[in-house]
């Protein structure tokens, strides 16, 4: 029997499965964009609030970090 897949997962699978494209590269690329948008959704710096803090900084950039790694990744596989 066969586990049933998470949302994100099965996101990134239909992804890798959605190219048409004989080269395994915009596959790939395709799968590490569905990856990125489940792990860290592209969120723009939210307006400064009185519940920003340093710390709410910090994971905001570290997770665009992250983002931009996968992002990054894609783009070499497509050869951009």
């Amino acid at each position: 029997m066969t586990k049933q897949l998470s949302p994100a997962a099965q996101a990134v699978r239909k992804a890798y499965y959605s190219t048409n494209d004989d080269l395994a590269g915009p596959a790939l690329a395709a799968a590490l964009r569905a990856a990125a948008d489940q792990v860290v959704p592209d969120e723009s710096h939210p307006e400064e609030s009185q519940f920003w803090d340093d710390e709410a900084e910090q994971e905001w950039q570290n997770n665009r970090h992250v983002r931009l790694q996968f992002l990054a990744i894609a783009d070499e596989l497509e050869g951009k």
